[in-house]
């Protein structure tokens, strides 16, 4: 019985350690960020999840919007932003999707270039604060945020599965990494923010409209009220100040 504890304690470590050094195996530079990062997928790969899941998570916001001119100035607005930026010179395939749901202020991006917008977001901007959304989504494409948050997930759950074998702790573990990854996501806002910022002044957009992005989302949250963007953002408060140190970083820069 204890030889065969022993086995378990050794099988546990030795999936442990197999974790750690994969992880360790596939840090990679990002070249647009100059973050170095933990990443297991190719960008063809993050650009096949991407396509793949385009069509499933329309559908989840009623579709995409009927309306043509609506479609034709987020696509407008979304291409400035990739031309007149370091997104140009990246392998993603940038879609920019306004959809129907007149209902959910949000805005995300899925890994390789697919980029969505609520209508009931859009309805509440102005075309720079349009940009200041689109630049932040692009940023998290640029970023690899979304390669890097499965990168992470499977880490955890690797070690999850070599804790419980070993020990029976995988539920410690894996909460853990939940808590790991929520951490990464604020991150991950922040840094999209900051190349938000960036990608409005070379693509000749106000980046204080970015400011005014936010408390849009905060009227919008209301006094009671807990829309989308808050499960996937940080308070608005929490990035209004690191936006106002981008503007200045990049405008005494540029």
């Amino acid at each position: 019985m204890r030889r065969n504890w022993k086995i378990r304690i050794f099988i546990g470590l030795a999936i442990v350690a197999f974790a750690y050094v994969q992880r360790c195996t596939n840090k990679e530079e990002n070249p647009y960020t100059g973050r170095v990062q933990n990443i297991s997928m190719s960008t063809d790969q993050e650009i096949a999840i991407g396509l793949q899941s385009a069509p499933q998570i329309a559908q989840q916001y009623g579709g995409l919007h009927p309306d043509d001119n609506l479609q034709a100035l987020v696509d407008q607005v979304g291409n400035k932003l990739v031309n007149n930026s370091v997104a140009r010179e990246t392998p993603y395939k940038y879609e920019f999707h306004l959809l129907a749901d007149d209902q959910t202020i949000n805005a995300f991006a899925l890994p390789g270039g697919q980029v969505f917008i609520t209508y009931a977001l859009l309805s509440k901007l102005n075309e720079a604060q349009l940009a200041g959304v689109l630049g932040h989504e692009i940023g998290h494409v640029i970023g690899r945020h979304s390669a890097e948050r499965i990168a992470e997930g499977n880490f955890w759950k690797t070690v999850s599965v070599g804790a419980s074998v070993g020990a029976d702790a995988g539920d410690i573990v894996g909460s853990i990494g939940q808590n790991t990854l929520l951490t990464n996501g604020r991150e991950d806002e922040l840094e999209s923010d900051d190349l938000g910022v960036l990608f409005m002044l070379r693509s000749g957009y106000d980046p204080e409209e970015m400011i005014r992005v936010m408390e849009i989302l905060k009227e919008a949250a209301g006094p009671n009220q807990v829309p989308e963007f808050k499960s996937t953002h940080p308070d608005p408060d929490n990035r209004i100040e690191k936006i106002k140190s981008a503007i200045e970083k990049y405008k005494n820069n540029l």
